[in-house]
């Protein structure tokens, strides 16, 4: 037995991408000085270190240019200065059923304060009703915030037709790339996003307390900073700057993080991303059919059920067991890490039917070997006694 079967990527990915730790090590021991805030080498060789991580990250998600990619200390983050941001009372927003807390929590503050909420429905695997919210998005609505992937069951949405409906009702398009950034392929300009969430510390196998918003120069006129203060560019004056990246930057940098996420860019940029992708299907269509062939014996398996429209993230609800102690076993007897609960989407938890009781989820990575799936079947067989 292995000391541990890592099956909650959707967490936090493990092992992080190689060369990443290295580089966060080298950064503390060896980089002097902060990104604005020194007039010498060791400043400027840091803020152009940075500059490269914004063109990677410009290239990767086909932003509109590399200043439009803000450094931020997550995606939750990301998706605040958006919609905290952007919407006024008044303000109409619409987000799906299917969203994380990130998205849920911001916008319940911004109701109270007089934005009202379109919810778009899903159904009960967890994918866009396409046909409905066509009839919601309309052309008064502000904002679409919608998350590209389920972080409960895995459901890809179809974000490329909503991106469409809103740009041709004049809506700005968010998506929330938490579960996706990484292996499923995002265009910003292709897709008519204008602001796309993503954290370093999940798909993209970085760090973990930085992410990035890459906004479209329409959306970021639009937005009021969030956070304001120190930016070490324009410190006459007492209002933010009014140029991007530095206008949502307030504070110092979180610079040995944007160093591990450079070398994990670094890592992904040498790989065959399309080989990477079809991977990760055959590991996710491994990981359903194993754990389908236990649905017989009462093991409920959510989602889409199918690697074409969902990535590698599946849960089940166990029958006869609580899932919280399904999970704790899984770990005692079995080393089997994953994560049991409502995942911080209880809305999407209520779409699927396992609310309030949750779900224990696994979640794959690109190192994740297809023989700890088979692993994983059997501690499940054993857990219900089949």
């Amino acid at each position: 037995m292995k000391d541990i079967y890592y099956f909650d990527n959707a967490s936090t990915s493990f092992p992080k991408a190689p060369g990443v730790a290295e580089a966060m090590a080298r950064c503390l021991a060896e980089v002097v000085g902060s990104v604005g805030r020194g007039s010498h080498t060791g400043a400027y060789a840091a803020a152009s270190r940075t500059l490269e991580i914004r063109e990677a990250l410009c290239r990767f998600f086909g932003a509109p240019a590399a200043r439009n990619v803000v450094l931020t200390p997550g995606c939750t983050y990301a998706l605040n200065l958006v919609l905290k941001g952007l919407l006024r009372p008044g303000d109409r927003a619409a987000a799906s059923v299917m969203e994380h807390n990130a998205v849920l929590r911001p916008l319940r503050q911004l109701e109270r304060r007089g934005v009202e909420t379109v919810r778009l429905p899903c159904g009960p695997d967890g994918l866009l009703d396409l046909e409905q919210a066509e009839a919601l998005l309309t052309p008064g609505l502000r904002l679409c915030v919608l998350t590209h992937v389920s972080n409960v069951c895995g459901a890809l949405q179809p974000i490329e037709a909503v991106g469409r409906l809103c740009r041709e009702r004049g809506i700005f398009f968010c998506v929330d790339a938490a579960q996706s950034a990484g292996p499923v392929p995002l265009n910003m300009g292709a897709l008519g996003i204008d602001a796309l969430a993503l954290p370093a510390h999940k798909s993209l196998l970085g760090p973990q307390g930085l992410g990035a918003l890459l906004l479209t120069d329409a959306l970021a006129g639009a937005l009021e900073p969030l956070v304001a203060g120190g930016t070490g560019s324009q410190s006459d004056l007492l209002d933010m700057p009014p140029f991007l990246p530095d206008r949502f930057e307030a504070g110092t940098l979180n610079l040995p993080g944007i160093y591990g996420l450079g070398a994990a860019l670094d890592w992904w940029a040498a790989q065959d991303a399309a080989a990477l992708r079809r991977r990760e299907q055959k590991l996710t269509g491994h990981l359903l059919a194993r754990l389908r062939e236990l649905e017989p014996d009462g093991l409920r398996v959510l989602g889409p059920l199918d690697p074409e429209r969902q990535i590698g993230v599946v849960a089940v609800d166990f029958p006869g067991l609580d899932n919280a102690e399904a999970a704790f076993r899984l770990d005692r007897d079995f080393h089997i890490q994953t994560r049991c609960g409502l995942h911080c989407a209880p809305l999407a938890h209520q779409t699927l039917g396992t609310f309030p009781q949750g779900a224990v989820r696994f979640s794959v990575g690109p190192f994740t070997p297809f023989e700890d799936i088979d692993y994983l079947q059997a501690a499940v067989c054993e857990l219900m006694g089949v």
